[in-house]
């Protein structure tokens, strides 16, 4: 089965059945990170904002279906994650934008 064909089936198959209509999760998420982002003080997102924002992609799943486990495993580990950001950045200079650009 190609990729775009696997896909379909998640989506419309097992994805739907846990989570409902694509749509409301969706904008259950955008509500969640609406609230985060505009309580955040500044504009520039890091990396544990990455994760809480991740975290709460899972607690918009957990919302719509509180019996699926794998969702309170995933928020557990990226909030683990924001455990492990702290390890390192301390050690590590932040990598400005223009150093990508080619």
């Amino acid at each position: 089965m190609n990729i775009l064909k696997e896909a379909h089936a998640i989506i419309y198959g097992d994805r739907e059945k846990t989570y409902g209509h694509p749509s409301k999760n969706l904008k259950t998420i955008a509500v969640m990170w609406n609230a985060y982002l505009n309580a955040k003080s500044d504009d520039d997102i890091n990396a544990k904002d990455v994760a809480a924002l991740m975290m709460l992609v899972k607690v918009a799943r957990f919302a719509n279906d509180p019996t699926h486990r794998d969702n309170l495993i995933d928020v557990c580990g990226y909030a683990a994650l924001v455990e492990r950001c702290d390890e390192v950045e301390a050690q590590e200079e932040p990598v400005e934008i223009e150093e990508w650009i080619f």
